[in-house]
């Protein structure tokens, strides 16, 4: 649009510039064309993106919590003091921080098994599936190592039990436990390792298999459930990713950012007393509730099955459900109506147990 006088609004003026540099119609055009199904289970497609911003959360916070922390055995436990009480806004984005992880992981996995149950690991779909795999891994990982920074009495005992699980695994067990420790007991080495994969390693793993995941949604589309491809073409229906699906998606994650905030004003992420290696561990100890369900397991786990050491082969139980959920894109590849069944009843059984597992180990 010109004006009477003949210039160009300034508006207008940047839109063009960026235009000439930047390939906007042509991403727009990709996001017109990609379409999303419309069907019962729709609402669960919102997941990703709410794992998406609360990751971006993430980032934020960690790099204003960087600017004080100190990865030190002598001063981290007092930096993060500083923080909560000291620093303008410090406890808050701490506790953002610490909440905004914990509500990733949650929506990951509840994003791992919708598309799990809904199939959308099959053909041409595998990668995109593992994909999603080592980014649920990944963030389990972020959890794991942003648990010990803080340095205090719960969060050290609490490393060193799933170090010392982690040591039980077959082949790699002991030398990634002892690599992770650096050396036989949890030290300086131990916290500076932890913090160079929590802020460095694990964001530039998980940047990368995000790209990939989104790519390569981008070049599949959006998975359809069986029961919503056997509908005629007539009477399937769908809408636009852009605009209609991206602005309600944006809806959804001002509803989810509102829950975090909520957690973050209501419910302060504590500190615990400054670790002590050689003190004895609190009573009642236990990991974070990702953690919860294999830690339960392990404890009914007696001491020796046969000739085999409890926990190793527990930890053995554990791995082949893993190796399961890896493999199942070529276990189910949608010409077989039992082993679809199978696959199903599989998922069912690992939810319901990790659910059951987690309440118990809360509780107990």
């Amino acid at each position: 649009m010109v004006s009477e006088s003949g210039h160009r609004p300034k508006t207008n003026k940047l839109i063009a510039y960026i235009e000439d540099r930047l390939p906007i119609a042509d991403i727009k055009h990709i996001a017109e064309k990609k379409k999303v199904p419309l069907h019962r289970h729709s609402s669960w497609y919102y997941l990703g993106g709410i794992a998406a911003i609360l990751f971006a959360i993430q980032v934020v916070t960690g790099i204003l919590l960087m600017v004080y922390y100190v990865p030190e055995i002598s001063a981290a436990h007092a930096s993060i003091l500083k923080i909560n009480s000291q620093v303008n806004f410090g406890w808050f984005i701490r506790s953002l921080h610490s909440w905004s992880a914990n509500m990733m992981i949650f929506v990951v996995i509840l994003h791992l098994f919708s598309t799990y149950f809904m199939k959308a690991y099959r053909k041409p779909r595998e990668a995109t599936w593992w994909s999603g795999l080592v980014m649920m891994g990944v963030c389990l990982a972020f959890g794991f190592t942003g648990y010990l920074l803080p340095w205090d009495d719960v969060s050290f005992f609490a490393t060193k039990i799933g170090l010392d699980v982690a040591s039980k695994m077959p082949l790699i067990g002991s030398i990634m436990a002892s690599m992770l420790r650096g050396g036989d007991l949890i030290s300086q080495a131990t916290i500076s390792r932890f913090f160079v994969i929590h802020v460095a390693v694990l964001p530039l793993l998980i940047a990368g298999a995000l790209v990939a995941h989104i790519l390569m949604v981008q070049v599949h589309g959006i998975s359809e459930p069986k029961f919503f491809a056997k509908q005629p073409e007539g009477d399937k229906k769908y809408e636009k990713f852009f605009p209609d699906f991206f602005f309600k998606d944006i809806l959804v994650w001002l509803l989810a950012v509102n829950v975090l905030f909520a957690l973050t004003m209501l419910f302060p992420w504590g500190l615990g007393p400054e670790a002590d290696p050689f003190a004895a561990a609190p009573i009642g100890i236990k990991p974070e509730w990702y953690f919860l369900a294999p830690f339960q397991f392990l404890k009914l786990i007696p001491p020796m099955v046969g000739p085999i050491e409890g926990e190793l082969f527990g930890i053995l139980l554990l791995s082949l459900v893993g190796a399961f959920f890896v493999f199942v894109p070529l276990y189910d590849t949608g010409h077989s109506e039992s082993r679809s069944k199978t696959a199903t009843a599989v998922g069912i059984i690992v939810l319901i147990a990790l659910t059951a597992f987690s309440i118990w180990g809360a509780m107990s």
